[in-house]
């Protein structure tokens, strides 16, 4: 039963560092399209918002998700990878806790 747990909880974690890196990159890449770029952040901000809250659940979920539609619709901060800081918080940082 605990090896299960464990099995899922492996599964979970790559799979949301693949998704995050994934997301980053389509969030980096709205910043590299001259003039379409800022319009296409207002589409993605709450995209984005409700991929983490889906990907992460209860607290980080819900500040995760408001940091990273903070981050897609406030302009020139697309460089920031809000999924994967939100990954190495949950994954490293507060696994030590």
């Amino acid at each position: 039963m605990k090896k299960t747990a464990e099995l899922e909880e492996n599964d979970n974690k790559n799979r949301n560092l693949i998704l995050g890196l994934l997301f980053d990159g389509i969030g980096m890449l709205t910043f590299s399209i001259p003039f379409l770029g800022e319009f296409s952040d207002v589409v993605w901000a709450p995209i984005a918002g409700f991929l983490m809250t889906w990907m992460y659940k209860g607290t980080v979920g819900k500040v995760g998700g408001i940091f990273a539609f903070l981050e897609e619709i406030i302009p020139f901060t697309d460089f920031i990878p809000s999924f994967t800081l939100t990954w190495i918080y949950n994954y490293w940082i507060k696994k030590d806790k």
